[in-house]
């Protein structure tokens, strides 16, 4: 039962970090679109 529930945790973890990335990104993407960004963001934004 342990090992079930240990997949459940790992299969959350996994989601939650997935959510966060694209929250971020969005985040990033609408910053830029305004105009409102640091120095960081616009880097980020040439290299890709």
């Amino acid at each position: 039962m342990s090992d079930k529930k240990k997949k459940n945790g790992n299969i959350w973890v996994v989601i939650g970090a997935c959510v966060l990335i694209i929250l971020l990104l969005v985040w990033l993407t609408m910053a830029d679109l305004w105009g409102d960004t640091d120095v960081a963001a616009s880097v980020a934004g040439h290299l890709v």
